[in-house]
């Protein structure tokens, strides 16, 4: 039987490494409710994202839906149909309606023209992400967001790290949120996060992903339950140690990956655009059936065949699901980009600690599809 090879994986210190933060914990007697290990990680991420304030959570999920309480949103929310779930679940959480709009066929953010198009009186917020860590539009989002008063939350789950022009891109909009799942390139095991920017709004932040509690006897907000507890902060410390190091490795896997597949027809990579720092946290390849000798589900099968666990990230839009497919804004003639990119996309594995051959092994299956697709 063929090993799994999975689609990404964090950089996992040696064990005896995290032995001592474990036992830091047990001795403080701090297993949650901000202890030491939690304050440390919210010091040193800050530091390190270079960005003011940041609010731990058990999820990014978690953090999704507080930054939508945070800001007191209401109505409509504009969002991209091309991401995970939890993106527009977070809206749905909240009681609030999802208005999904076009993407660009390029980046697979958010298209601002599209966005300003979709405004009614009843919306209060857009809501896009940084698909696969490349930046979105930011400025062109934010002019919208300016012109029609709309508050800017960022779904930033795959943008840790990510700088344009040497600045946190997690600084843009009202707020930005991280997710610390074991598949992104740093981890907590599960975890997540909100950038704020400033005192107030993470004071705010921290009750509400306290219950509501401002001190032992008052409650001034009904929150919920989305504190990070010691041993997935305590993780999370180590990890930052190891960051860099990771980033780097991943580079290399991508530049490798890229260098393999130049020339193709009909294959295309993302390409960091100039002044563009970012993290290599996905390697997805579009295939263009139009153009291309082979199809993207023919390569989905051929390495699963070979028990390589590509993803077909986004594959069906959130549209498509039940629980949105009925909203106007989610019908198929509205999302044309959306979809083609969705029909074309395949996201090879990528880890910092990918031995050679395997990866070999990954590119030899995706030109091995290219050759026999062209004798056929």
């Amino acid at each position: 039987m063929v090993k799994p090879i999975p689609v990404t994986s964090p950089l996992l210190p040696p064990l005896e490494d995290f032995l001592p933060y474990l036992e830091e914990v047990w001795k403080s007697r701090r297993l949650t409710n901000g202890g030491p290990m939690h304050e440390r990680l919210e010091h040193e991420l800050a530091d390190y994202l270079g960005v003011e304030h940041i609010c731990l959570f058990a999820n990014g999920t978690l953090a999704l839906v507080a930054a939508l309480q945070a800001l007191r949103i209401s109505g409509e929310v504009i969002t991209t149909p091309y991401s995970f779930v939890a993106t527009a679940h977070s809206v749905l959480w909240n009681g609030l309606k999802p208005v999904f709009v076009d993407i660009d066929p390029i980046t697979c953010n958010l298209d601002p023209a599209r966005v300003e198009e979709a405004i009614t009186p009843a919306t209060s917020a857009i809501m896009p992400v940084h698909c696969y860590g490349i930046p979105c539009d930011v400025e062109g989002v934010q002019r919208v967001a300016d012109t029609y008063g709309l508050k800017v939350i960022y779904d930033a789950a795959h943008a840790f790290g990510v700088r344009q022009d040497g600045a946190s891109i997690l600084s843009s909009g009202d707020l930005s949120i991280l997710s610390f799942h074991a598949t992104k390139v740093f981890t907590t095991f599960e975890g997540g996060a909100i950038v704020c920017p400033d005192a107030k709004i993470k004071k705010r932040i921290d009750y509400l992903k306290n219950f509501g509690f401002a001190d032992e006897v008052t409650v001034v907000a009904p929150g919920i339950n989305g504190k990070m507890n010691e041993v997935q902060a305590a993780f999370g410390l180590l990890q930052l140690q190891h960051i860099d190091g990771a980033l780097k490795a991943r580079q290399r896997i991508f530049e490798r990956y890229r260098q393999a597949f130049l020339g193709i027809p009909g294959v295309r990579m993302v390409s960091p655009g100039a002044g563009l720092e970012w993290n290599y946290s996905y390697c997805p390849l579009f295939i263009d059936e139009n153009r291309s000798p082979f199809s993207r589900d023919d390569l989905f099968k051929s390495l699963r065949d070979a028990g390589v666990l590509a993803r077909r990230y986004f594959y069906p839009l959130i549209s498509e699901f039940p629980m949105y497919r009925g909203l106007d804004s989610a019908q198929p003639r509205r999302l044309g980009n959306a979809h083609n990119i969705s029909r074309q996309v395949i996201c090879l594995p990528i880890f910092p600690h990918m031995q050679k051959q395997e990866q070999d092994g990954i590119i030899a299956i995706v030109l091995d599809s290219v050759g026999g697709a062209v004798n056929v």
